[in-house]
Formats: C-alpha cells, sequence, structure tokens
C-alpha cells in the first residue's frame, strides 16, 4: 500500500461514512442530519474533510440537494460494503457472547440439499450446539466459484461442474448417487427396469436450471448421440419438477435418493439410467482443508469421516 493510500485508509473514520451513505441515499445535507440526529453544520463539516482526504470532490451540490460524483458513486459503494461487513462482524460477535462459538460458511448444490444434508447437519448441530452453520442453495459451478473467492468456507457440489479457474481447490469424497429417469405411470418407458439416455431423447424432458449438473450432463450425452434435447420446460425445484411430469408435461432426471424422499409428489415411477454419467459423486471442496478454521474442519470431519483420515485431499480436475 502506498503511503498516499495508507494516509486516506488512517483518515477515515465510520461515522463520517455512515454520514455520507445517508447523504447520498436522501439527496440532501438537511435530511441526512435529522435522520442521523446530528447538526447539518457537522455534517457538511465531516463531508468536506472527506473530501479534503479523497482529494477529489465527491458530491456536486445544487439547488435541490446534492449527487455523488463519480468519484463519490465509487465511494458510496465501498462505503455500504464497509459498513455492511461491520454489521455481519457486530452479529457474529455478539453470537459468540452468546456463546456460540463458531460460525461455517457453507455453500451446496441441490442434489446434496435434499438428499443429505438434513440428516447429516441435523446430526452435527445436536452433537454441537453452538456452532453456527450458514447454508446456502447454489449451482455447482457457483458452489466451487463461490469457494474459491472466499464467499464460502467448504462446498459441497458435483465434480461434473468444475471449469478451468478452479482446479486450485482441493475436494475430499461426500456421497454418491444415482440418476434415474422420472415417468408418470403408465407412460410408454414405464415399463422397462433400465434405460440408455439416448432413448429417452424421443421425449419432452422437465429440467432444473440450464447451467445445473444434471442439465449440463444431458446436454453434452445428447450432443454426444448427435440428437437434440427437448427440454421444454425449466423449474428450480425437485418438487416442481415432480409435479410437472405427473400432468404428463414431459419425463425428467432426478438423484434416486430424492426421488425416493418426494415419492409422494404424483403418481410417479423411476426407471434406472444404464449410462455412466448417471453414476455421480458429490464431493466436499475447500481452498485447504488444513487451514480451514477449527470449526470448518470439524464439520469437514463429520460431513466425510473416511476421507478426513484418508491421504492428503487432491485437487479438482480443471
Amino acid at each position: 500500500m502506498k503511503n498516499s493510500e495508507r494516509n486516506f485508509a488512517r483518515r477515515l473514520d465510520l461515522t463520517s461514512l455512515q454520514l455520507f451513505v445517508a447523504v447520498c441515499e436522501l439527496g440532501s445535507i438537511g435530511r441526512a442530519a435529522e435522520r442521523e440526529f446530528i447538526a447539518a453544520s457537522a455534517v457538511s463539516k465531516r463531508l468536506s474533510e472527506l473530501e479534503a482526504a479523497a482529494g477529489t470532490a465527491l458530491l456536486d451540490r445544487h439547488s435541490r440537494g446534492v449527487t455523488p460524483t463519480p468519484a463519490g458513486e465509487s465511494l458510496l459503494h465501498h462505503a455500504r460494503t464497509v459498513l455492511f461487513g461491520l454489521e455481519r462482524l457486530q452479529g457474529e460477535l455478539s453470537e459468540y457472547a452468546q456463546g456460540v462459538r463458531g460460525h461455517v460458511r457453507m455453500h451446496a448444490n441441490i442434489s446434496a440439499i435434499v438428499q443429505f444434508l438434513p440428516e447429516d447437519l441435523g446430526a452435527f448441530a445436536r452433537a454441537h450446539s453452538q456452532v453456527k452453520i450458514d447454508l446456502q442453495e447454489h449451482l455447482s459451478s457457483a458452489v466451487l466459484h463461490a469457494v474459491q473467492e472466499g464467499a464460502a468456507d467448504i462446498g459441497i457440489c458435483s465434480t461434473a461442474a468444475a471449469h478451468n479457474g478452479v482446479s486450485a481447490l482441493q475436494s475430499r469424497a461426500y456421497r454418491q448417487d444415482h440418476l434415474v429417469l422420472v415417468v408418470p405411470q403408465g407412460h410408454a418407458l414405464a415399463a422397462q427396469a433400465a434405460i440408455n439416455f439416448e432413448d429417452v431423447l424421443d421425449w419432452d424432458i422437465v429440467g432444473l436450471h440450464a447451467n445445473s449438473s444434471i442439465s449440463l450432463a444431458m446436454r453434452t450425452a445428447a450432443a454426444a448421440a448427435g440428437r437434440p434435447l427437448r427440454q421444454r420446460i425449466q423449474v428450480t425445484g425437485l418438487d416442481a419438477m415432480c409435479r410437472m411430469i405427473d400432468n404428463g408435461l414431459g419425463v425428467g432426471l432426478l438423484p434416486d435418493r430424492a426421488f425416493a424422499l418426494m415419492h409422494g409428489v404424483g403418481r410417479l415411477q423411476a426407471i434406472a439410467l444404464r449410462d455412466p454419467w448417471a453414476q455421480r459423486e458429490l464431493r466436499l471442496v475447500a481452498r485447504d482443508f488444513d487451514t480451514l478454521p477449527a470449526t470448518a474442519r470439524l464439520l469437514v470431519e463429520h460431513l466425510a469421516p473416511a476421507s478426513a483420515a484418508a491421504p492428503p485431499a487432491t485437487a479438482l480436475p480443471s
């Protein structure tokens, strides 16, 4: 950091940033002063000091109030980020004061969340009641990038979604599932015990988001067969997919355990897929398992106890 940048950072204070954000949001120094319970002259003084520290004008002053300059827009964006981060810090510290001894940020794909994580995280929470887990559902590709960028401590995803640029991530085995074809009872394919995906391509398909690991696998398989993929309907949840299939809008692919858990959603039947890619592996991912916070390492050992004692974690393929 340059000396000028260091001096600027030292001259900033949180109160001035809060006042600057209030002025930009309300478009008026007077209204911001009223909202923040401070004299308008004191607000003006702090804004002038902020502009002096920045070395450039941050606000355009006119008869109708004030608007941020381009430099002010940039400061506004960063000030909001800083203030939001401080609010999260305060919230987490208050949790420690109330007895919460750890906090793990976790992203996972829908297959892991529906099939395995409720029981796994429930057991962990019962054993470690003072550890808080923030879990978010994302596509596998987004899970990988969140871990890569530090937005999540650990992730669970299908490694088939790995892209170039995340090969530095480490992974450990978590669970396996098998994709099955789901059709309405009485469908022309319902009598088959197992089927090749190529034989499904004659039918309309109800699928998940276009960038989900299942949709990507179907598109790849259809392209390899030289056939179009008739994915007419896309939904965001497995229960919605089952309801669409039950009402004759197509057939679809689901993980086998997810289908078993939602067996009551419609009059549906599952048919095993013979294709090798239908056998999938869900993996835990992290930047470096050995340098995770202690609570995150504890959760990893709970979710993948065999791999925790295994040889060093492997890097994801690029």
